[in-house]
C-alpha cells in the first residue's frame, strides 16, 4: 500500500514549482480527486486557475483536455460527433474533448443550455450519448469548471441542478504582494514552459480513494453533518433568523459530499480517523453554492458564507442528548 500522506507531500512540491501561493486551491484540487468530485473555480482572470490545474493534471499523470466555452459552442463540440465515412456508408464516432481524466472548462457560464445539458450527463452519469451509442468516460472523470464573476456580459447562469453536481465551489483570489513578486521574478520570461514530473500514477490514486473509503467516520460526526445541512434549510429550528435570507438549502448531495470531503481533509491531515473540524474545514467550500440567498440578502450584502459563519457557530457539533429526551 502506498504513503498517501507521503505521495500527496510530492504533488503539491511539484506543483509549487511554477504555482505560487494557491495552496488551499491546490489543497482542494487534491481533496476533490481523491473523492472524485467535481469543482467550480471562481476568479478574476489571472490568478493561476488553467496553470493549476495543468500542473495538477501533469503531477499525477493524467489525460488533460480544455475546452473554452463560447457562446456559439455547439454540444457536438464538447462531446464529438459521428462522422461519415462515404466509402464504408457507416458513421464513426469522433470523441470530443470531454473524452479525458480532467476536463478544464474555462468560463463555463458563456455555454447556452444545450452544452450545459451534455456537460450535465457526463458529470453524472459518466458516459456520453452519440447518436444511438453511449461511450463511458475514461475513469477518473473530473470536470474543473472556471466562472469569471465580474464580466457578466455574453454569459448564462448555470441551472441549480448542474450546480449542485460540483463537489466544491473555490474562491480564488488575488496573490499577496511578496507572492506575486516571486511570479513575476519566475514568469517574467520569454520562454515560460512548464516541465511538471509525474509522481502519481492513476493506479495510485485508485488506491488511495480506497483508503479514504476506510477513513473512520463516527456516527456523531455523521449526525453532526445532517444537522448542518438540516440547518440550511431551517434555520429557525437552531434559534437562527435566516429564513428571510434563503430560498432553499442544500440538497442530500451536500451531506454525501460533506462526509466524502471530511474524510478526504482525514486522510490528507495523516488521520484515520474524522472530527467534527474536519467537516467545519471543508463546510464551506462544499455548501457556498448549494444555498440559495433572497434579493433580500442581496440588498443588504450578505452571501452564503456569510451565512454559513452563522450556521457553523450555532450547530453543536456534539449532540445535545437531554434536549432530545425532553
Amino acid at each position: 500500500m502506498i504513503d498517501s500522506s507521503d505521495k500527496l507531500d510530492q504533488i503539491k512540491k511539484e506543483i509549487s514549482r511554477f504555482v505560487v501561493g494557491q495552496q488551499d486551491l491546490i489543497d482542494r484540487l487534491l481533496l476533490a480527486m481523491l473523492c472524485n468530485g467535481h469543482v467550480l473555480l471562481e476568479g478574476v482572470p489571472g490568478v493561476a486557475k488553467t496553470l493549476t490545474v495543468n500542473c495538477m493534471a501533469k503531477a499525477i499523470d493524467a489525460q488533460f483536455s480544455r475546452i473554452q466555452f463560447t457562446p456559439d459552442l455547439l454540444p457536438g463540440d464538447l462531446t464529438g460527433t459521428l462522422v461519415y465515412d462515404p466509402r464504408s456508408h457507416t458513421f464513426t464516432p469522433e470523441k470530443g474533448p470531454v473524452f479525458a481524466n480532467l476536463l478544464l472548462a474555462d468560463e463555463i457560464n458563456r455555454a447556452p443550455a444545450k452544452v450545459q445539458s451534455a456537460l450535465l450527463e457526463a458529470m453524472q452519469e459518466k458516459q456520453v450519448t452519440l447518436g444511438k451509442e453511449t461511450y463511458d468516460l475514461p475513469s477518473p472523470f473530473l470536470v474543473l469548471a472556471t466562472q469569471n464573476p465580474i464580466e457578466q456580459e455574453g454569459t448564462y447562469s448555470l441551472p441549480e441542478a448542474q450546480v449542485d453536481r460540483f463537489m466544491f465551489k473555490l474562491k480564488v483570489g488575488y496573490p499577496s504582494m511578496d507572492e506575486e513578486l516571486v511570479i513575476m521574478q519566475r514568469m517574467a520570461k520569454t520562454d515560460s514552459s512548464i516541465d511538471i514530473q509525474s509522481v502519481l500514477s492513476l493506479d495510485e490514486l485508485m488506491q488511495m480513494r480506497s483508503v479514504l473509503d476506510k477513513t473512520f467516520l463516527d456516527e456523531k460526526v455523521e449526525r453532526y453533518i445532517i444537522r448542518l445541512v438540516d440547518c440550511t434549510r431551517h434555520p429557525s429550528n437552531y434559534g437562527l433568523d435566516l429564513d428571510r435570507y434563503l430560498r432553499f438549502g442544500a440538497s442530500p448531495r451536500a451531506s454525501i459530499y460533506l462526509s466524502l470531503a471530511a474524510r478526504g481533509n482525514a486522510m490528507m491531515n495523516g488521520r484515520d480517523y474524522t472530527t467534527p473540524q474536519d467537516v467545519k474545514d471543508i463546510a464551506h467550500d462544499v455548501l457556498r453554492h448549494r444555498l440559495a440567498i433572497s434579493y433580500r440578502a442581496e440588498a443588504e450584502s450578505l452571501t452564503s458564507d456569510d451565512l454559513l459563519d452563522q450556521m457553523l457557530a450555532t450547530v453543536p457539533a456534539i449532540e445535545d442528548v437531554t434536549a432530545v429526551e425532553a
